[in-house]
């Protein structure tokens, strides 16, 4: 079982390292939709691509009203850079359909205004919409509690021994924010993300200057 004290303690030294706090909207793609669409482009490639992809489909077609207007090609084209380009605009256009379908516009801002659960529920109903994406519109575009888990995240927690190596990232992401206070949540993952970049590499963690060596099983000497 997981101490709620450890997962504190953890918390306090990566903020203390890389200094994000709270839920970070000054990351946010500028509303829930256009984060949406920016985080979905980002399954399964870097952030480079995914946001070379956002903004160069944002070019060329401005409103979500000509995206969804889009030739299947052209749409792919726009956004192949991101990888899964078919696949990923698809989605994007399903996702327009439903959203315009179900509330007659294309625009998710409503969901502002709903409790965090509800909002989750609805993203996690949208096709292709995970609960780690659902995570970064939560907590980068509507200021709710939501701890994403990616693999930074997950080689982490799982090194820090706090979770199985066969748990999926669904179930740690459900078990961190049960236990990670809501207001740190957006901050916690953040900073968790900058960890595993910077050191806690996959392959070769830079164990002699981590932070979190004293409180970590899997430390290399």
């Amino acid at each position: 079982m997981i101490e709620r004290s450890s997962v504190i303690a953890v918390l306090d030294r990566l903020e203390a390292v890389w200094g994000m706090e709270a839920s970070p909207l000054d990351r946010s793609f500028g509303s829930p939709l256009d984060g949406l669409v920016a985080t979905l482009l980002s399954q399964n490639t870097n952030d480079r691509n995914s946001e070379k992809a956002f903004y160069e489909m944002k070019s060329r077609y401005p409103s979500w009203e000509s995206v969804a207007q889009a030739r299947q090609e052209s749409l792919v084209e726009a956004i192949r850079v991101a990888g899964l380009a078919p696949t990923k605009a698809a989605r994007i256009r399903e996702i327009l359909s439903q959203i315009k379908k179900e509330f007659g516009h294309f625009t998710l801002d409503h969901l502002r205004g709903w409790d965090p659960i509800s909002a989750k529920e609805y993203l996690e109903n949208l096709p292709g919409v995970g609960p780690k994406t659902a995570g970064c519109v939560l907590a980068f575009e509507l200021g709710m509690p939501s701890f994403p888990v990616d693999t930074h995240v997950a080689r982490i927690t799982k090194r820090l021994g706090w979770f199985q190596p066969s748990q999926s990232p669904v179930e740690i992401q459900a078990e961190m924010e049960n236990l990670v206070p809501p207001e740190r949540q957006g901050g916690g993952h953040l900073n968790f993300i900058l960890h595993g970049r910077n050191t806690c590499h996959a392959r070769k963690p830079a164990c002699g200057t981590c932070g979190l060596a004293d409180l970590c099983p899997s430390r290399v000497s």
